[in-house]
């Protein structure tokens, strides 16, 4: 468990897929993320990783059924939100106001015949709507600067920005509204090194500067253990190990751990051992 004030509080949160055969995707997941803290959450493709993210974050749709647990957003202003219980408009208000996310290929999630000024501007008019025009392209501006981009980018389409802009709004977006906690769902996949590289350097240097949390999901250990507090390692719907970056990388107690440590290749050395997959993880894993 974090020593910092926690922000976000998830306690045996359990989600399956309804079927002819049930998949268990999320199995009795418990994890605390401190105020300020970046939690890594690493595992293979399928573990049930983002599953846990939507979970979280109310964004579920059927047939994924949350079966049991909760979860609990303590708001800096000492009022503690059960997530779980909110109904729409207060969850609409929850999303983007205390918690947003970074949705896996979030790069290609913008609308292409839209201007990113009028997709920027629809964040502020759904949820500051007393926000004047000139307020709202003010705010567009410095959100872009914030994040690198060109505030004369404003004016452009999807298509004429590189991956790694249309990443970079994303998170502009994802920012609009000072959230307390980012979730970030593989937000460097598709990117290359170089690009990774800058939005990994921007997210802590933003983390720094506006002192929010952030939930960092991949499947890419060696990133997670430069980049986080603490690191959680999941597999078949369930966390096997909890602990700070430099415990996970000296002494990791789980097995499953110490081969995911192993199984990226090293230039010099041997090869290290893959990890096999087990009827009981296609069972129950999840994408």
């Amino acid at each position: 468990m974090s020593e910092k004030t926690p922000v976000l509080s998830v306690r045996s949160l359990s989600v399956d897929y309804l079927g002819d055969r049930t998949v268990h995707a999320v199995r009795d997941v418990s994890l605390v993320v401190g105020r300020g803290e970046i939690v890594g959450l690493a595992g293979e493709s399928g573990c049930g990783k983002s599953t846990f993210a939507y979970g979280v974050n109310q964004l579920l749709r059927p047939p994924a059924l949350i079966t049991g647990g909760e979860v609990v957003f303590h708001d800096r202003s000492g009022q503690d939100i059960n997530v779980l219980e909110l109904e729409k408009k207060d969850l609409r208000a929850y999303r983007w106001d205390k918690v947003s996310m970074v949705f896996q290929g979030a790069m290609n999630s913008l609308n292409p015949v839209t201007s990113i000024r009028s997709q920027m501007a629809d964040v502020f008019t759904t949820h500051r709507p007393d926000m004047s025009r000139k307020d709202r392209l003010a705010r567009s501006r410095e959100l872009l600067e914030l994040v690198g981009v060109d505030p004369g980018r404003l004016g452009s389409y999807a298509h004429e920005l590189s991956g790694g802009m249309r990443q970079r709004v994303m998170i502009a977006m994802a920012l609009a509204l000072n959230p307390q906690l980012m979730i970030m769902d593989e937000p460097t996949t598709a990117l290359d090194v170089v690009v990774q590289r800058e939005i990994l350097t921007e997210i802590m240097r933003l983390r720094e500067e506006l002192g929010f949390a952030v939930i960092f999901i991949t499947h890419d250990l060696p990133m997670l253990l430069e980049i986080s507090d603490r690191i959680a390692i999941m597999r078949a719907g369930q966390i096997l190990e909890l602990g700070t970056a430099e415990d996970i990388y000296f002494d990791a107690q789980n097995d499953y751990t110490r081969k995911l440590l192993t199984s990226f290749p090293s230039l010099t050395g041997e090869r290290g051992d893959f990890i096999r997959g087990s009827a009981s993880d296609r069972e129950t894993a999840v994408i």
